[in-house]
């Protein structure tokens, strides 16, 4: 018996296109690791077992998610959205939960990285 078989993977519904399919998985992605993020966060500063828990059981959650949603969207567009989703999260959290301040010139290049990783993914491919 193979591994995957012990742990089956996440169906979507057939009917769903796949745009939508990709989105939500990219969603979900950004989400769990953004989780697993500040999980690590509050272990690095609290040493925390509840947070070093939860954020194992995110990190796991995200692996079998992401495994789950390459049934149905291409690697690299699904991997780009959630890095671009998850960047987005992670500033916005450091600047809430933690009081994190970014300078102007440090927001005008994350606007410019994130205008490019959003072309990457957005943009009509070649093929």
């Amino acid at each position: 018996m193979a591994a995957l078989d012990v742990i089956p993977l996440m169906r979507f519904p057939a009917s769903w296109p796949v745009p939508v399919v990709a989105t939500l998985a990219m969603a979900v992605l950004a989400g769990l690791d953004l989780l697993g993020a500040i999980a690590a966060k509050e272990w690095a500063e609290k040493q925390s077992i509840a947070a070093i828990a939860f954020g194992t059981i995110a990190s796991v959650a995200l692996f079998w998610f992401y495994a789950s949603s390459l049934q149905y969207a291409e690697l690299a567009v699904v991997t780009m959205g959630w890095i671009v989703l998850l960047q987005v999260g992670i500033v916005i959290v450091d600047r809430v939960h933690f009081g994190t301040v970014l300078g102007p010139d440090k927001i005008g290049a994350l606007i410019i990285i994130l205008v490019a990783q959003g072309y990457l993914v957005l943009a009509p491919s070649s093929t």
